[in-house]
């Protein structure tokens, strides 16, 4: 069984459309420490799809983590020999997405309903690798949600020899409420995943949802009765307003920030925007990542509008960061 932890691990939860590769090259400069996912891949497209597109990344992102989503247990097993042979540092299986589309498939949260089945699967995905492999979770479904669940689901697949789960401290309703309100009108239950901690204290619980800063997070690693949990994932925060990670390090490791401001970190990342640019990556890929690193800082504004306005247009390079960040160092200055 996983061993307790000296320190409990911080990170940033997969997001589709978010936490593509340019995000978490960005996300790497200002946390050495943070644990970045890719944005859930489905096991047959890492099988047979375009895997330069959907599983490449820069050896500075790790550790990472890819998410993988499906439900056929040989299809799992194949892509997560695949992901290990792409450098990655552990396998996720999703079972915590609401989507319609995600259902359709049989997969995401809809596993819930399944622990048995996925217990085979995770079973088989443990065999076909030499890294970790964990599931993220919810605390249940639609009518399936008191802790019994949840106990039932977590017991039988880490019988297959899951030792981490990542919980998203609400339930998931998959009929009536879309994905963004799954995010927010199912109320979270903290209190379930510390149970479940104390339940099962050899296994790696970490929880996720509703934290937007490091008190929350603090307050939810350490509760004030229970067990402390493994680690704390943070989602949508971490991207509208990047620049929290670089508290990661020294918040929760007692090391020093790899950079002191938004200004390093931006000087930073012009390389690799340049050289992803050169191999035909768009502008708009590129400074998508940057809008919210100036959020509640003078010039966020400008910021914002330069990298907006600037990006879709034709000829569009890495320059263009160069003049947001001249435009913003004065307002910052004045501010």
């Amino acid at each position: 069984m996983t061993e307790p932890r000296t320190a409990p691990e911080v990170s940033v939860a997969p997001m589709m459309d978010w936490t593509d590769r340019h995000y978490r090259y960005l996300a790497r400069l200002l946390s050495r420490r943070v644990v970045l996912y890719t944005e859930m891949v489905h096991a047959q497209a890492a099988i047979h799809g375009d895997r330069e597109r959907l599983l490449g990344h820069d050896p500075a992102e790790s550790p990472l983590v890819l998410q993988l989503g499906g439900a056929d247990a040989g299809d799992l097993a194949e892509a997560a020999r695949i992901g290990e042979a792409w450098g990655y540092s552990a396998i996720n299986l999703n079972v915590g997405c609401p989507s319609d589309r995600v259902q359709s498939g049989r997969f995401g949260a809809a596993l819930m309903a399944e622990p048995e089945h996925v217990a085979e699967v995770t079973g088989a995905m443990v065999e076909a690798v030499n890294i970790p492999v964990t599931v993220k979770c919810r605390i249940g479904i639609d009518d399936q949600d008191e802790y019994a669940d949840l106990e039932r689901f977590v017991t039988t697949v880490a019988g297959s020899g899951v030792e981490t789960f990542i919980v998203h401290a609400r339930k998931a309703w998959l009929q009536g409420l879309s994905p963004k309100a799954n995010r927010d009108i199912p109320p979270l239950r903290p209190e379930r995943v510390q149970h479940l901690k104390a339940e099962h204290p050899g296994l790696a619980i970490q929880i996720n949802g509703g934290i937007r800063d490091w008190e929350t997070a603090r307050a939810q690693l350490h509760p004030a009765t229970g067990p402390a949990l493994d680690g704390v994932m943070v989602g949508r925060a971490a991207y509208q307003d990047p620049w929290l990670l670089q508290a990661v390090d020294p918040t929760f490791f007692g090391e020093p920030a790899p950079v002191a401001t938004p200004e390093e970190a931006v000087a930073a990342w012009l390389p690799y925007a340049q050289e992803r640019h050169a191999d035909g990556a768009p502008m708009t890929a590129l400074t998508r990542p940057l809008l919210g690193l100036f959020s509640g800082r003078p010039g966020a504004r400008r910021w914002r509008r330069i990298l907006s306005e600037g990006a879709p247009r034709a000829g569009s390079g890495p320059g263009l960061i160069r003049e947001a960040l001249a435009a913003v160092v004065p307002a910052r200055a004045a501010g």
